[in-house]
C-alpha cells in the first residue's frame, strides 16, 4: 500500500487521531471539505479510495458515476450504524463500503486495504473492457467441443458474423460451429486437434457463412487449456482477413497476368528476331544466288558481243535491249535485297548503314549519331528499320522539303528522333502505318511517341533500352 493515496471528504467529526494508523501504513491522506473540492482533487491526479460521510457522499456518487475517468474510484461511507435510518442512507449512496463512525484502527485498515485492491481490480477491468472493445477481432472463451460452445465471446463477432454475440453464449440460438463453412470444418476440427493434443497455440485460417449468406475468410488463434475438471478450454481470437485474403489473390493473379505478359513480350521480340534472321538469310541468298546469276549472265553477254563483231546491227540491237533489261533487273535485285536487310549494317553497325539510307533518300537527310559502340543486332535491326520506315513515310505523305535523324546512346536507351519540316499531321490511330513502328519498337521493350501537328511537321521519338 506504499504511496497509496486516499481522499478523506468532510467527516470533522472524526478525530485527527483516527487517521494516524493509515499514515503510519505508508498511506498518503488528503482532506477535502466538500464535493467539489472532492471533484477537484480526483481530476487532478489519480486517487483510488475516497472516504465520506453519508450526507456528502449522498452528492458525491452521482458526481462520480457521470466522469468516466473517476468511475474505478472505491468510496467508503462512514455513517453511525446504530442508527437504521442512517444506515438506510449510507446504503442507498451508492457507495462501495458503509464503514462505522467512530472508526476502529483495524477496521480502517482493512477497509482501506480491500477499497484499493478493488479500485484496481476495476481500473484493470476497465483497461481489460477497453482493450476488447477495440482489439478489431472477437476475443473468446469455451469448451473443446464439436459444437464450439462459447461461455464468453466479444461483441466483435456481430461485425464477422452477423449474428449477436448472445447468440453464441451455451448454444443458446446457434454454435459458432454452425457458421463455419461446411467445406472448412473438418479441416479446422482437424487442425485444432492436433495442435490440443500436442499442446500448441494453433492458427488457422478458413471461412464462414454470415448471416447475409455472404462468405468470408478469417483467422483464428488460439491455445487450449484444461480446467480442474479434466475438461480443455480454448481461449483464442477471431479475426476477419476478408480484405486482406483478397488482395493475396488479386496480387497472384497479377503475377501470372505479368508472367503471362512478359512471354507475350518474349515471343514478340523471338518473332521479329526470327523475322529479321530470315531478312537476312534471304539478303544472303539473293547477294550470294540470284544476284551472282545475273552478273555472270550479263557479263557472258557483253564478252560474246565483244567477240562477235560480224552479229548483224539488227541483233546487235536486240542483244543491247537484253543487257539493259537485265543490268536493270540486277539494280531492281540488289534494291530489294538492301530493303530487306542491307549488309551494310550486319556488317558496319548503324550508323554506316544510316549514312547509306540517307544517300539513298529523295530529300536531304541530316544524320548525327552518337554510338561509342555496336549494339545488340535486335535494337539496330529495330533502330534502322523505324527510321527507314519513317524516311519513306515522309518521302511519300510529308511533303517535306528536308529531315534529320539523330541518334545517341543515354542512361541506358538508345534515343531515336526522326523529324521533318512536312505538313504534319500524321494519322497516329491504330491500324495506321505508324503503328507496325510502335510494333517493331514495342518488341524489345522499347517505346515510341509522335508529335505531329498540322503544319508543324513530324517527330518521332523512340526509346530503346541498350541492356
Amino acid at each position: 500500500m506504499k504511496a497509496a493515496r486516499v481522499l478523506v471528504v468532510g467527516l470533522e467529526e472524526v478525530h485527527e487521531d483516527c487517521w494516524t494508523v493509515l499514515v503510519d501504513a505508508g498511506i498518503r491522506l488528503e482532506h477535502v471539505d466538500d464535493v467539489d473540492g472532492a471533484l477537484r482533487a480526483l481530476s487532478a491526479r489519480q486517487i483510488p479510495v475516497v472516504i465520506a460521510g453519508t450526507p456528502t457522499a449522498q452528492s458525491l456518487m452521482p458526481a462520480l458515476r457521470r466522469q468516466p475517468d473517476m468511475a474505478s474510484t472505491h468510496v467508503v461511507v462512514g455513517a453511525e450504524l446504530d442508527s437504521p435510518g442512517e444506515l438506510r442512507a449510507a446504503l442507498d449512496t451508492g457507495a462501495d463500503d458503509v464503514m462505522r463512525v467512530p472508526f476502529e484502527p483495524e477496521v480502517l485498515v482493512a477497509r482501506v486495504a480491500a477499497g484499493l485492491r478493488a479500485a484496481r481490480l476495476r481500473t484493470n477491468e476497465a483497461l481489460l473492457r477497453s482493450m476488447v472493445d477495440n482489439i478489431p477481432g472477437a476475443l473468446y472463451r469455451g469448451a473443446w467441443d464439436r459444437d464450439w460452445t462459447m461461455w464468453w465471446i466479444s461483441d466483435e463477432v456481430e461485425t464477422i458474423t452477423g449474428y449477436p454475440a448472445t447468440d453464441f453464449i451455451d448454444n443458446s440460438v446457434r454454435t459458432f460451429a454452425s457458421v463455419i463453412h461446411p467445406d472448412d470444418r473438418d479441416y479446422v476440427e482437424r487442425s485444432v486437434a492436433e495442435a490440443v493434443d500436442a499442446d500448441r497455440p494453433f492458427n488457422l485460417e478458413y471461412r464462414i457463412v454470415r448471416r447475409d449468406g455472404e462468405v468470408r475468410w478469417v483467422l483464428e488463434r488460439g491455445q487450449a487449456q484444461d480446467r480442474r475438471d479434466a475438461r480443455r478450454r480454448l481461449h483464442g481470437a477471431i479475426f476477419d482477413i476478408t480484405a486482406r485474403r483478397a488482395a493475396e489473390q488479386a496480387l497472384r493473379e497479377r503475377e501470372v497476368v505479368q508472367a503471362q505478359l512478359a512471354e507475350v513480350r518474349a515471343s514478340r521480340a523471338r518473332i521479329v528476331d526470327a523475322a529479321d534472321r530470315a531478312r537476312r538469310e534471304i539478303e544472303r541468298n539473293l547477294h550470294d544466288g540470284a544476284q551472282q546469276r545475273f552478273v555472270s549472265a550479263t557479263l557472258q553477254l557483253q564478252v560474246w558481243r565483244a567477240g562477235h563483231d560480224d552479229v548483224p546491227e539488227t541483233a546487235r540491237a536486240e542483244l543491247d535491249e537484253v543487257l539493259a533489261e537485265l543490268r536493270a533487273g540486277l539494280a531492281e535485285l540488289r534494291e530489294l535485297a538492301h530493303g530487306l536487310h542491307p549488309a551494310v549494317l550486319s556488317d558496319r553497325g548503324l550508323e554506316r548503314a544510316l549514312s547509306s539510307l540517307a544517300d539513298h533518300a529523295p530529300i536531304p537527310v541530316d544524320i548525327r549519331t552518337e554510338l561509342p559502340e555496336r549494339l545488340a543486332t535486335p535494337i539496330e535491326a529495330a533502330a534502322y528499320f523505324t527510321i527507314a520506315e519513317a524516311l519513306t513515310n515522309v518521302a511519300k505523305y510529308a511533303r517535306a522539303n528536308r529531315a534529320w535523324v539523330e541518334v545517341g546512346q543515354r542512361e541506358g536507351y538508345l534515343c531515336v528522333e526522326i523529324g521533318d519540316d512536312g505538313a504534319g499531321g500524321a494519322d497516329v490511330r491504330p491500324g495506321s502505318g505508324l503503328q507496325g513502328l510502335r510494333d517493331r519498337i514495342a518488341a524489345v521493350n522499347g517505346t515510341l511517341t509522335i508529335d505531329s501537328q498540322p503544319g508543324a511537321g513530324t517527330i518521332l521519338r523512340a526509346r530503346l533500352p541498350v541492356s
